[in-house]
């Protein structure tokens, strides 16, 4: 049946800090599942729910020793809203951010902890994602990229070129699975992994054998003993496959 792609997860050195910016960024509430973790997710949200891909704040010893390619972009409805969210996220304690992007219509930002994420000019496409628009992963083959993850979550493949490829999911709701060529991967400094759960009934084991068979590797980012399993997708990117509750 596949998995569900349910929140990005971003390390960081204050989690309850960062979660209170994302929320307010987003419009959205906060919780906590215990110490040292912030979930924010849209306010009477029943978790999961592919109409939104939650966020989940982790604090870490040491956020900086890992490189993910991974970032939020937002959503906005018109020109003078773009404005309005831009500013509001800077008296937030979002800073400018420039990562070569050149003169473009959206605005590149990083939040208190340094994450890059972008705000976009209002897109037709973005309409009815809710907040996020899209979650959007650099990469060298977006086209194979968009094969692994659309089996692994079973979204479905609404663009697949040499340069970009994009997935949704089936019920078409909630924001797009992105993903851009830029060469080498483009790795920068963020700290933004997606984690993905197994449906209610299926095993946590099988999927990720399944995940395996795709193309994904088990990997040791120093977790230690944890009830998530964490691999890596065909072009190194880390996520975790959560055990059912």
């Amino acid at each position: 049946m596949g998995l569900q792609l349910v929140q990005v997860n971003f390390k960081a050195r204050d989690d309850a800090a960062l979660g209170r910016f994302w929320a307010e960024a987003l419009g959205w509430g906060v919780s906590s599942e215990g110490p040292g973790v912030t979930n924010v997710e849209p306010v009477g949200f029943t978790w999961p729910d592919p109409a939104a891909v939650c966020v989940d704040v982790v604090t870490v010893p040491d956020p900086e020793t890992v490189r993910y390619r991974a970032h939020l972009d937002l959503a906005t409805t018109s020109a003078a809203h773009q404005a309005e969210l831009v500013a509001r996220l800077k008296e937030l304690g979002a800073t400018p951010a420039d990562v070569g992007q050149g003169d473009v219509p959206w605005t590149v930002l990083a939040d208190p902890e340094g994450n890059v994420f972008c705000v976009l000019e209002p897109r037709e496409i973005y309409r009815d994602t809710g907040p996020i628009a899209a979650v959007v992963v650099n990469c060298a083959d977006p086209r194979a990229m968009a094969r692994f993850w659309g089996e692994a979550v079973a979204w479905t493949v609404h663009e697949a070129g040499d340069d970009f490829a994009r997935l949704r999911s089936p019920k078409g709701v909630g924001p797009y699975l992105e993903f851009i060529r830029v060469p080498g991967g483009g790795s920068v400094w963020t700290r933004v992994h997606l984690d993905v759960l197994p449906y209610p009934g299926e095993d946590q084991a099988a999927e990720v054998e399944r995940l395996k068979a795709l193309g994904a590797t088990l990997t040791d980012v120093g977790q230690g003993d944890v009830p998530w399993r964490v691999l890596a997708d065909p072009e190194g990117n880390e996520f975790c496959v959560l055990r059912p509750a």
